[in-house]
């Protein structure tokens, strides 16, 4: 046994260093890696659009619901401004304020409705975005994703937007009656009072307000400050990123 022992550990200690490094070497490369693969452009850019698309799913789901608008206080459409003297003088009209709060919910059921069109909308709207769009929002600001579809899609969301709204104005979504309708007897009793010679002599103004254009904005903004939101968590709170494409993509910026 000593006479076989013998002859193997003199040939390991002849092998040269650069035998022994080309042995290291092919074990090495037959281990798993244990460290991350840099991410590419192409798992950016998906995992920007996931990230808009989950947030999108999210904020749509949390406002078009029952409520959605109407119990959150950061969202709730009240009377457009120019009506505020609907308010204030609600007294002076037959069921007044009666017919002020049932104006308010409608708004806002209006607004719970047209949201849930929102979707498809966005999600078209994403599919433009470039790489170079996309690294540059990535590496960006907390809402840059967010900011960057609202200035390019704005206008043609609002263009999108507005026949929904205005389908959902005219549903008969409170007791049986639409908002529109609402709304029209609202400002009809209130025009009347304001242009009678009570009104006269207390200054009132007749109220003329473009309601689908008022609601259409605010649920506009909304859903902008909810997509904002929803950005800024998957950003920074890794247990917002729901998939692995999310976890590598916004890992990168954990390190930052």
């Amino acid at each position: 046994m000593k006479r076989f022992i013998l002859p193997v550990i003199i040939s390991f200690t002849l092998l040269s260093c650069a035998q022994l490094q080309q042995v290291a070497n092919q074990i090495s490369t037959s281990l798993p890696s244990t460290t991350s693969k840099t991410v590419t452009n192409t798992e950016n850019i998906s995992g920007l659009k996931s990230s808009l698309s989950v947030g999108i799913e999210h904020a749509v789901s949390n406002l078009g619901v029952e409520d959605g608008f109407y119990k959150n206080a950061a969202v709730k459409l009240l009377l457009p401004p120019e009506a505020q003297t609907i308010v204030d003088n609600a007294k002076l009209i037959p069921g007044g304020q009666a017919l002020v709060d049932k104006a308010i919910l409608s708004l806002n059921r209006s607004a719970e409705d047209a949201v849930k069109e929102a979707t498809p909308i966005f999600k078209t709207a994403i599919t433009s975005m470039t790489i170079t769009d996309a690294m540059g929002i990535l590496f960006g600001n907390n809402n840059a994703a967010t900011e960057y579809l609202k200035k390019t899609t704005y206008s043609q969301l609002r263009a999108a937007f507005a026949p929904k709204i205005k389908a959902s104005l005219d549903k008969p979504l409170v007791a049986n009656v639409s908002t529109t309708k609402t709304w029209n007897s609202l400002t009809s009793g209130y025009n009347t009072v304001a242009g009678s010679t009570v009104g006269s002599i207390s200054g009132l103004k007749k109220v003329n307000v473009n309601l689908e254009n008022y609601v259409t904005e605010k649920a506009l903004d909304a859903l902008f400050m909810k997509v904002a939101a929803e950005e800024s968590a998957i950003r920074t709170n890794p247990a917002a990123r729901v998939n692995d494409l999310l976890k590598r993509v916004f890992g990168q910026l954990d390190k930052k």
